[in-house]
């Protein structure tokens, strides 16, 4: 059974949209699973949640993830207040955890185009004074992710990158703020995990914004996987039908599941020691079946 949970019960929050929410997709197993919020795009201008929405939600159940999906206020509304509302989510997420049967350690943040900014803006501005409170038990809840996934994500704002998405967000501030909220200078050793993926022939989010991302953050040693399929429009969803973009949900599974395992492992540990050496040329090829 799907819920809508009201973000604000107590800030007043004026908005002719629809209040901002999740709803929940949990698995029914009885069983502790990883979650995942899926944050739909839309410009900042709506929020695609027919599209970028459901349809996601429901496919990473099937591969074991209890998974919410957000709706958050868009333009006219300008930063900080989706990030507000992404926040929020992800503290009501974790603060029901217990309740939700979720691991609390174990909560990612997926989204697509502007949404993949706003997933973006949940790894790297921790050091933003963001007010996400709402003077009720959920204010003290840790509201970052563990790792990210991001769909043909807007990551700059800059001319070369999306003005559009960037003049929703900000507004008439967009000339003095575009670079300050270009997600790949706000990469930091907080940042996580994070997977992205895009197409070489987006005609709307160029692909740089993904390897400009992924770049950065192979320089700042933070875990990183890239995706750029070479066929696939603006929004290309969950690829169905295709052999290749239609296999990102598997991959980007798998990619929650080796980080979260290796964060498990403690650091300097025979444990964590192993995990790493399956990952170099030495033990693979000692792992190589015989000619």
């Amino acid at each position: 059974m799907n819920e809508v949970i009201k973000l604000w019960n107590n800030r007043q929050i004026v908005t002719k949209q629809a209040p901002p929410s999740i709803t929940t997709y949990l698995l029914n197993d009885d069983a502790p699973h990883g979650a995942i919020l899926v944050i739909p795009g839309g410009g900042y201008g709506g929020v695609c949640e027919s599209t970028e929405g459901y349809a996601i939600a429901r496919r990473f159940n099937e591969l074991g993830f209890h998974t919410f999906v957000l709706n958050y206020r868009c333009q006219p509304h300008r930063y900080p207040e989706p990030q507000q509302d992404a926040l929020r989510a992800m503290k009501i997420i974790r603060g029901n955890a217990e309740a939700w049967k979720v691991i609390p350690d174990q909560i990612a943040a997926c989204g697509f185009s502007a949404g993949g900014h706003l997933t973006g803006c949940l790894g790297t501005l921790q050091d933003e004074d963001i007010d996400a409170s709402d003077q009720d038990e959920y204010d003290a809840v840790d509201p970052w992710p563990t790792a990210l996934i991001m769909g043909y994500p807007v990551i700059s704002l800059e001319g070369w990158s999306n003005v559009h998405t960037g003049k929703n967000l900000l507004g008439d501030k967009y000339d003095e703020l575009n670079v300050k909220y270009s997600l790949q200078y706000r990469i930091n050793e907080k940042t996580p995990p994070s997977f992205v993926w895009c197409t070489f022939s987006d005609q709307m989010v160029p692909y740089p914004n993904s390897l400009i991302f992924a770049d950065v953050m192979a320089k700042a040693g933070r875990p990183c996987e890239l995706h750029i399929f070479p066929y696939g429009a603006h929004g290309m969803l969950l690829g169905i039908d295709t052999l290749d973009v239609g296999q990102w949900t598997s991959l980007a599974a798998n990619f929650l599941r080796t980080q979260w395992k290796r964060q498990s492992l403690p650091e300097g540990s025979e444990e964590r020691k192993a995990f790493d050496d399956l990952y170099t040329n030495a033990v693979q090829a000692k792992l190589e079946p015989p000619r």
